[in-house]
């Protein structure tokens, strides 16, 4: 949150290991606001085969203009879903494996974890 009580949020995407440029996404900066909604879709070009090797990071961040971009914590700010992840997220994770071409939509709560770098 800035000193006038809102957050400029933006969403960072990373198919990781990562595959250079082509694995990250961001979506458009929300201005002013503590709830945002982003409705906006990824798609990544990647042999399903490989999919499973992936982890798809997911963390939220706040843009700052002319300094880095703060990382949103506070018990939420990230997720990660692939393999390694447990619960939810990882049943979400095979879901996906499972049925290929196919949108899996779900809701999952935002932890304080690793995430992708500040650009």
């Amino acid at each position: 949150m800035e000193a006038n009580g809102y957050s400029d949020p933006f969403v960072k995407i990373c198919l990781k290991p990562d595959m250079g440029k082509k694995a990250k996404n961001k979506t458009q900066i929300k201005k002013k606001t503590l709830n945002p909604e982003f409705n906006e879709e990824f798609s990544y070009e990647i042999k399903h085969a490989e999919l499973a090797k992936k982890t798809l990071d997911i963390s939220v961040w706040d843009y700052d203009i002319g300094k880095s971009n703060d990382y949103i914590v506070e018990n939420r700010g990230g997720c990660q879903l692939g393999i390694s992840a447990k619960g939810e997220r990882l049943k979400h994770w095979y879901e996906c494996l499972k049925n290929k071409d196919k949108k899996i939509e779900r809701w999952h709560t935002l932890l304080n974890e690793n995430h992708v770098t500040s650009d």
